[in-house]
């Protein structure tokens, strides 16, 4: 059966997924490589940059887990790239080059529409422009029985998990404080909705919490 979950989502000790001011330069906004400092060294991002080195270790297990068996992936707009508004062209797709690290049909949240982008290694960006269940309908079906991830950023993650569609929830506290950025806790009633701590382990980099219903 097909499950719903947000997997390897990075999160600073008081609560921020992303740092401010995200931009080309800044994907992850100010500081927000700090919350990833688990992830870029093993060795499953390692391969995903074309490297065969990388730790192996406990963070590289949820780092697999975070990215394999999902046959469909939810993006938002905001995590396919920095262009706001209408889309001025076709230029634009994604930041991640000509294979990005997806393999599936990934479906972006939009209010504009555009046409579908087929990358090498089997990702297609689809853009759904009618709301979150339309695209997790999509997701679902694409999947054909895998499980659906919801990719990010923060607001996509909130939307999702606040309508009840989330089955199961991973994340990464990172060692470090960011201050300010974008919460992924504030207007979240995590208990209310149902969740409980299933599994927590500690690397030398993260504590991995996986929450599910």
């Amino acid at each position: 059966m097909t499950k719903v979950k947000v997997a390897g989502f990075s999160v600073s000790l008081d609560g921020f997924a992303a740092g401010t001011a995200q931009s080309v330069d800044h994907p992850l906004g100010m500081r927000g490589e700090e919350l990833f400092q688990w992830f870029f060294p093993t060795r499953t991002f390692r391969q995903m940059v074309g490297k065969e080195d990388g730790d192996t270790g406990l963070d590289d297990q949820f780092a697999r887990r975070a990215m394999d068996g999902f046959g469909a992936f939810i993006l938002g707009r905001n995590m396919f790239g920095p262009v706001r508004g209408e889309w001025p062209d076709d230029q634009w797709k994604g930041w991640w080059g000509d294979n990005p690290p997806y393999h599936a049909p990934t479906f972006v949240l939009t209010h504009h529409p555009r046409s579908s982008i087929e990358m090498l290694g089997g990702t297609t960006f689809h853009f759904i422009s009618d709301g979150i269940e339309s695209a997790l309908e999509k997701a679902r079906e694409a999947a054909a029985g895998k499980d659906v991830k919801i990719g990010g950023g923060v607001e996509t993650v909130k939307q999702y998990i606040r309508a009840g569609y989330v089955d199961e929830i991973h994340l990464a506290f990172a060692p470090t404080a960011l201050g300010q950025g974008e919460s992924l806790f504030s207007g979240l009633d995590l208990r209310a909705l149902g969740y409980r701590t299933v599994e927590h382990v500690s690397s030398e980099r993260a504590t991995h919490i996986v929450l599910a219903k």
